[in-house]
């Protein structure tokens, strides 16, 4: 892969509050801190538009320094950092955006892994805020928050026009804090004001365990919301058993953490007597991450071949193949969505489709497919920039319509303690 290719990044439409900073993830080691702090600005002298005139800007300006009546509010570095951010907001893409020193060091911080906020990731649908997804046992999943909800208002100000990393701005803060976000739910009929108090959130990307479950054959399978699988939680001797794989996100420590999870794995299937059938990898809520990650994950389960094909205006299109030898490519799975998959979990989950190597279970993903690139600035500021859009191993865009599941399910928001994706997954793998 060439030092261009670890240059692109996705940037998680999920930008996660967990960290309350812009939402990258690594998807390998040391790439994250290579990009963002390293990244080459091509070109001293910029090409200036010969049809613009800027005389209206310092007219503005000047008018602002000698009638606005406020003279302490005329911040000087303020307004430039402004004027700039409504230069990249002009383009009309979520995606592409300014960072203040401030902004850029939220997007840093945030791949350390400990964060306080209130625990859920962010994006913009239809050009409005929304949860992708609460991450589990936070203060945003306590309090009711949901995949899909409509984040109307923040502490009373409207979130019309805001970009993500202003969202992020507003909705972070110390642990013991609380913020008041209105939400209008998937379903609602009126927002309602949900007060979520800020804590210390630590998520590990990666984690694992055997599960067991009864084959209830007398459950009649055209039941609506019934499968014939019961997980079983207490010890069960003729209980046949699964691998659940959760990649949560791509952070500094994923690969430690998923080369790790695989020799465990690995270890445990040898000794099992052949009782575990097979493996459930499970990419719901994963907001996505740098390219170089989803290769790195899906090689894991794939021999060879293609992964993604990258599309850009200066390189053409480029195909991502396999490039390690992976210790899953022949365990039967199962991969599960749900419509908190956004970007680099989205290229795994859909190379694995498309590939023929897994079914997907679960609901659409979210549908992102561009790929932006980090650039740092003078003074600690930083831009990210749209660069090119990814592509499925058949071609296919997915960029707002997300991947379609061979099997759709959808859990019931009121039965927390039910989870018919999981199950269905299992399922379809013991057939």
């Amino acid at each position: 892969m060439s030092l261009k290719t670890l240059r692109n990044l996705f940037l998680i439409l999920a930008l996660m509050v967990v960290a309350m900073g812009v939402g990258y993830r690594a998807g390998a080691r040391g790439v994250g801190r290579e990009i963002l702090q390293n990244t080459p600005i091509v070109g001293n002298i910029p090409v200036k538009p010969t049809s613009v005139d800027f005389s209206l800007f310092w007219d503005v300006w000047d008018r602002l320094n000698r009638y606005y009546i406020d003279k302490k509010a005329l911040d000087y570095q303020k307004m430039v950092y402004g004027a700039i951010s409504g230069v990249v907001s002009s383009l009309g893409d979520p995606y592409t955006v300014f960072l203040p020193p401030d902004q850029n060091q939220e997007v840093k911080d945030d791949l350390g892994g400990k964060f306080e906020g209130i625990g859920a990731q962010l994006g913009i649908k239809d050009k409005k805020i929304v949860i992708v997804a609460p991450l589990k046992g936070t203060p945003a999943e306590k309090s009711g928050l949901r995949a899909g909800d409509w984040i109307v208002k923040v502490d009373g100000k409207d979130t019309s026009n805001w970009t993500l990393p202003e969202a992020v701005s507003k909705i972070r803060g110390t642990k013991g804090s609380s913020v008041v976000l209105n939400i209008l739910h998937k379903d609602g009929a009126k927002p309602v004001d949900i007060s979520v108090m800020r804590d210390t959130i630590s998520v590990a990307s990666v984690e694992w365990e055997t599960l067991k479950f009864k084959n209830q054959s007398s459950i009649v399978a055209s039941e609506s919301g019934k499968t014939k699988i019961k997980i079983v939680k207490d010890d069960c001797t003729d209980c046949g058993q699964v691998i659940d794989l959760r990649l949560t996100r791509f952070g500094d420590q994923t690969t430690d953490e998923w080369n790790k999870a695989v020799t465990d794995i690995k270890t445990k299937i040898a000794n099992s007597q052949n009782k575990i059938k097979g493996l459930v990898f499970d990419l719901r809520n994963n907001p996505g991450g740098y390219l170089s990650g989803s290769i790195f994950i899906a090689s894991e389960f794939l021999k060879d071949g293609t992964v993604v094909t990258q599309e850009s205006i200066a390189s053409g299109k480029q195909s991502y193949e396999v490039d390690r030898k992976g210790k899953f490519t022949d365990i039967p799975m199962v991969v599960l969505v749900n419509k908190g998959s956004a970007s680099a979990s989205e290229i795994v989950a859909g190379a694995l489709q498309v590939r023929g190597r897994a079914k997907i279970v679960g609901e659409a993903s979210f549908g992102k497919g561009s790929v932006q690139e980090a650039q740092e600035l003078p003074g600690g500021a930083g831009i990210h920039i749209t660069t090119a859009k990814w592509l499925l191993p058949n071609g296919k865009w997915i960029n707002g319509s997300g991947i379609t599941p061979d099997i759709k399910v959808e859990n019931d928001d009121n039965k927390s303690d039910e989870d018919l994706q999981l199950e269905t997954a299992i399922e379809t793998l013991v057939k």
